[in-house]
């Protein structure tokens, strides 16, 4: 195992984690009024709907699909699905909602783009975020194709590996995991590494709000209310 390989995908996930982590602290901490998604479906609302629906649906379930399929150990999901089958579902559910958040990111682009009331109220860092996930969306389908070759599901053991062995604190292990995997699946871990690093400096922190949210409001102080 070479020294690049081990900086990537040994060291570099606690790096972006401790970022992501310690920069959402210290930015709600700091700047609260700036924790938002910045909406600017008021100034122009034609697809913005639809746009973010489809964008939405399709990340959220992506997201749990990603936690859900790289975290379970293979002993545990054998007593319901094979490898060769969880890989082909994965595929299969992948692709459907990869292609919801693709098309919906890419009306998303375009009136951030090309609507000049939008593009005037936003920021070089909203647009950045944009791309940046475009560019996750477009190597996470681009994935699908290459798993394609490899119906086994042997790679997508080594991938699920490499996710474990991070959050149990191998790193040396979870780099050896995917030093000889296919270089798409590569990119498109660094670069979700990347979108951590990024996490705390740009909208995507109202991600946090919408699952924090809920649970600061059950473990709120009781208010008190004084009789007359």
């Amino acid at each position: 195992m070479n020294t690049s390989n081990f900086l990537f995908f040994g060291a570099y996930p606690y790096i972006a984690l401790t970022i992501l982590i310690v920069g959402s602290w210290a930015r709600y901490d700091n700047a609260q009024y700036t924790w938002k998604a910045g909406s600017t479906q008021m100034l122009n609302d034609t697809g913005m709907r639809i746009a973010s629906n489809l964008f939405h649906i399709g990340v959220l379930f992506i997201i749990f699909g990603h936690f859900v399929g790289l975290l379970t150990p293979e002993w545990l999901y054998h007593h319901v699905i094979s490898t060769p089958n969880k890989q082909l579902l994965a595929m299969v559910s992948g692709g459907f909602f990869g292609v919801l958040a693709f098309i919906g990111l890419t009306m998303l682009i375009k009136r951030r783009f090309t609507n000049d009331r939008v593009a005037a109220n936003g920021s070089r860092g909203d647009q950045m975020v944009l791309l940046l996930l475009y560019a996750q969306l477009i190597l996470g389908l681009i994935s699908i194709v290459v798993s394609a070759g490899h119906m086994d599901g042997s790679e997508m053991v080594l991938l699920a590996t490499w996710a474990q062995s991070i959050v149990t604190f191998q790193p040396v292990v979870a780099a050896e995991a995917v030093a000889g995997v296919n270089i798409i699946y590569k990119l498109h871990i660094v670069l979700g590494m990347t979108l951590f690093v990024v996490f705390p400096f740009t909208r995507l922190v109202h991600i946090v709000s919408g699952f924090a949210a809920p649970v600061k409001y059950l473990l709120r102080n009781y208010q008190i209310v004084r009789s007359k």
